[in-house]
């Protein structure tokens, strides 16, 4: 199995700097409470700062999604709708401890990270853009097709898993109480990005052995260089 961006995708967006993690051995009997509330910590003190859509990052990818005929306000980024979401209420949901973990990771450095089952995945996954006979599973359990070049997250049966890039992930492929080997994919736009990519990939690998101890496999990935193998 492998992951990588479309050949088109490079070229439409030359700015992208993605990295990627691969682990397995997560479990859910493990407790991260303190490793989220030093992120979080540095999430609030950034939003002291400035509004999340202010952030650079963010406003990266408001471009992104424009240049991709989305109204950016409405349709958002992962990362702008979970800094969003923490600065109304000055906390974010308990799902499972390696979603929380990335979720607090996402808000600190204001990128998007997705989080895939790879059980729920068939074959190879390429974020590229859709023919419009995809299927998406809601986390509602609806199923939905995305409309033809919309940029999605594609595996080989032509089953979407995130929907507009990154503003929403699929149901199908969240993480579950059972859920043992994943799909890890961080990606920015900002003129920081080949720093900040990085030393997110490499905090969360750091985070991931300290608390299940486990060892990962990352990469960054670039136009040249633009498949990771599994």
């Amino acid at each position: 199995m492998y992951f990588r961006h479309s050949n088109e995708m490079w070229s439409e967006f030359p700015d992208l700097v993605p990295g990627v993690l691969f682990v397995e051995g997560i479990t859910v009997d493990v407790a991260v409470s303190d490793r989220l509330a030093k992120f979080h910590a540095i999430a609030e003190e950034r939003l002291a700062g400035s509004a999340e859509g202010e952030m650079p990052e963010i406003q990266a990818w408001r471009r992104t999604f424009s240049k991709m005929g989305l109204k950016p306000t409405q349709y958002r980024c992962a990362s702008e709708a979970l800094l969003r979401r923490f600065r109304q209420e000055k906390s974010l949901p308990q799902l499972h401890p390696l979603v929380d973990l990335c979720n607090a990771i996402s808000i600190a450095f204001a990128i998007p990270v997705a989080v895939f089952d790879l059980a729920k995945i068939s074959g190879d996954l390429e974020v590229r853009h859709a023919t419009g006979r995809e299927s998406y599973l809601t986390f509602a359990g609806e199923t939905e097709h995305p409309e033809p070049r919309e940029v999605i997250f594609a595996d080989s049966a032509d089953r979407a898993h995130a929907r507009r890039w990154t503003n929403r992930q699929s149901g199908l492929s969240a993480v579950r109480e059972d859920t043992r080997s994943l799909l890890i994919v961080a990606e920015a736009m900002h003129e920081a990005a080949g720093n900040d990519v990085p030393r997110l990939i490499a905090t969360l690998a750091a985070e991931l052995a300290g608390v299940w101890s486990v060892d990962t496999k990352t990469g960054m990935l670039s136009r040249s260089s633009p498949r990771f193998d599994l």
